[in-house]
């Protein structure tokens, strides 16, 4: 889970571009939306598209999405029990 979570860091930062954060400033349990990272709704939608792009994940609903997004470490979860090889 700790590589997973390393490389979800990773990813965030990544994707959404984020110059001023380094990936391990992103809190294991601190909330992801409304932070001081200060993502908002179209963040969330560019990481709802990686997670499927990148690991066959499907967030399909504002209501999974407030539970998946909820921390770093709820988000690790989600994509260890729902991932879908995908090759990448």
């Amino acid at each position: 889970m700790e590589e997973l979570i390393q490389e979800l860091r990773n990813k965030i930062v990544e994707t959404l571009n984020l110059m001023d954060v380094a990936p391990e400033d992103i809190p294991l349990d601190g909330p992801l939306i409304g932070s001081e990272l200060g993502l908002d709704s179209i963040d969330v939608l560019e990481l709802v598209m990686m997670l499927e792009r990148d690991y066959g994940v499907i967030v399909d609903s504002k209501e999974l999405g407030m539970k998946v997004f909820a921390s770093l470490r709820d988000l690790a979860r989600y994509v260890l029990e729902n991932r879908v090889e995908t090759g990448v």
